[in-house]
């Protein structure tokens, strides 16, 4: 541990996910180190009453646009953070007890990337219990495993999803945040990635700041952000002449909706999704992964 932990605000994004929003705040009045406060952007009209405690203070904003503005909203919150280091944590997501102090003791100034746990329907009682949820939690059949211990070197930045990530406040600002021109569902992320790998930050997989992703349902393929993930692929290409969100393309290609491959230039649309389709792609509750 640094002979000093740094001060760390927490931020997250809320749209109609209230209830799940008072389980991560729940998780954070457990935690072994407090933040420095918890910044929340609201992405809808009006902040929900009664809220819990979650052992700090708590920021309020209101982000407007539509659709989702997730990038916006983002930057609006670190600009509102006043801590050292930054935590991003998707209002889907618990913080296990060490979150917030593994986080704020890691040594290295980095994009560090946090354990996620997803878990099914139903196991969030009305009484938080972390180790009922490490035993129904599962990992992400596309992550790697975390360290036990420390810290461990990830050589594609391209690994950050936004369900819990932190990093400098300043680097955040040097490069400028998210890009705002990502509109709706997809890909901020990851040209925030390259972004921040382009400007030299190291990227690491860090033990113990474990978090707990709470079930909701999904769409497979993602269906409603057809649009939106389109628009974003092609934006994102155009800045850094790869593809990013290419297991959705893929998806979307393989329903016949787009002419695409990964070698190709541009997306050709073919057609829209048709209601049935976007009906039948909703999965059942049992289902942990999109």
């Amino acid at each position: 541990m640094p002979a000093r932990a740094l001060s760390v605000s927490v931020l997250t994004l809320v749209r109609h996910r209230e209830e799940h929003l008072r389980n991560l705040m729940r998780g954070l009045a457990r935690q072994t180190v407090a933040p420095l406060e918890l910044v929340i952007a609201w992405m809808q009209p009006e902040p929900v009453p009664d809220l819990p405690d979650p052992g700090c203070p708590v920021r309020h904003l209101h982000v407007p646009g539509e659709p989702m503005p997730l990038a916006a909203a983002r930057n609006r919150a670190a600009e509102a953070a006043q801590g050292e280091r930054l935590i991003f944590l998707d209002v889907d997501c618990i913080p296990g007890p060490g979150l917030v102090a593994a986080y704020a003791g890691a040594e290295a100034e980095a994009l560090l990337l946090g354990e996620v746990l997803y878990l099914p329907e139903g196991a969030v009682g009305p009484r938080l219990d972390c180790e009922a949820l490490d035993r129904a939690g599962r990992v992400h059949p596309a992550k790697p495993p975390i360290p036990e211990t420390g810290l461990r070197p990830e050589p594609e930045a391209r690994e950050l999803w936004g369900l819990s990530f932190a990093l400098p406040a300043s680097a955040y600002r040097s490069v400028g945040g998210m890009d705002e021109g990502f509109s709706g569902y997809g890909g901020e992320e990851t040209d925030f990635a390259v972004r921040l790998a382009a400007s030299g930050l190291p990227t690491f997989w860090i033990a113990g700041a474990r978090a707990y992703h709470q079930h909701h349902p999904v769409h497979v393929p993602p269906l409603p952000h057809f649009e939106s993930i389109l628009r974003n692929a092609t934006r994102f290409h155009a800045r850094h002449g790869t593809w990013c969100m290419e297991y959705w393309l893929g998806q979307f290609r393989d329903a016949g909706l787009i002419a695409w491959d990964a070698q190709a230039t541009s997306i050709r649309r073919l057609r829209a999704p048709d209601p049935a389709e976007i009906a039948a792609a909703r999965q059942p509750g049992t289902r942990l992964f999109s």
